[in-house]
């Protein structure tokens, strides 16, 4: 008779074989997840959970894929609810929010967290085929933040696909967030120079500061203001003294929230062209590209 941790997803097979009835397994002490997969019903369940569950009732070289990957490694997709795994079998498996993708050639795989998954790399190309060039870059710059590739193994190793490729060209090493990933490619988007990212300057009394996205050669900067800064009023207030002292020295502001991005997209592009024009920069012609990826919403 096999030992079974009850509080970790197991099938009916690992509970016949631990001497466990099926009469029992419809008892409350246990909770369905997939079908004939269970776990003991004090055990609170989370997304970890599901892809425990998942993996459980799958071939057993199944490995994490696309968003399931990436989410694993920490990096930023689209949130999805819906579980991906690969496989090399020819197995069959049709489950409520499982998609088990059957794959003929090999594929990079690592651990992570006892699991297999893609590599960085191949996470990064896989996802990039299929999402907006917008939230692939996303992604690429998140693995890259989080030191999981740099940039050109990223863009060596980003697969054929044409939306891949030019994603990779746009990831940047220094983005700290998503947000300030979407920033700079609305103007990139529309025709605007690639700006500096987390560009090093120091403000009249020598103090280094840094600035989210700047165009240091008009000295403007386009800063995004999160809802943990208007949360903190410290760190609000901080961030508006230092704008102050760099404005002292002819650094002009341009400060973007989240409608800012999501909603209206076009009056940013407009701020931002106004303030490179208002400090002797050209008159950029504004790129129809970024309403591909950034529609403007009422």
């Amino acid at each position: 008779m096999r030992h079974l941790d009850l509080r970790h997803p197991f099938t009916i097979a690992d509970a016949e074989a631990a001497g466990l009835s099926r009469h029992r397994l419809t008892s409350k002490a246990f909770r369905p997840l997939y079908a004939g997969c269970f776990v003991d019903a004090s055990v609170e369940i989370t997304r970890e959970v599901w892809l425990d569950a998942a993996l459980a009732i799958s071939p057993p070289d199944a490995f994490l894929v696309l968003e399931t990957a990436a989410r694993q490694w920490g990096a930023t997709v689209p949130d999805t609810s819906t579980i991906h795994l690969g496989t090399f079998t020819s197995r069959r498996l049709r489950r409520p929010g499982l998609v088990l993708h059957r794959y003929s050639k090999p594929i990079p795989l690592l651990r992570r967290n006892n699991r297999r998954l893609t590599t960085p790399a191949q996470t990064f190309a896989m996802n990039a085929a299929k999402l907006d060039l917008v939230d692939a870059v996303v992604l690429g710059d998140s693995l890259v933040r989080l030191g999981l590739i740099e940039v050109p193994e990223l863009q060596q190793r980003c697969g054929p696909s044409r939306n891949a490729r030019r994603a990779a060209r746009l990831v940047s090493d220094r983005v700290d967030s998503a947000m300030e990933t979407r920033a700079r490619l609305l103007l990139v988007l529309a025709g605007l120079p690639e700006p500096i990212v987390n560009l090093e300057v120091t403000d009249a009394r020598g103090r280094p500061r840094r600035l989210d996205l700047a165009y240091p050669e008009w000295k403007v900067a386009i800063e995004y203001d999160g809802r943990h800064h208007i949360q903190r009023e410290e760190q609000w207030q901080a961030d508006l003294a230092r704008r102050e002292d760099l404005e002292g020295i002819g650094w002009r502001f341009v400060v973007v929230v989240a409608p800012d991005i999501y909603a209206t997209p076009d009056r940013t592009i407009r701020r931002v062209s106004d303030a490179v024009a208002a400090a002797g920069g050209p008159a950029y012609p504004i790129s129809p590209e970024w309403k591909r990826h950034f529609p403007v919403r009422a």
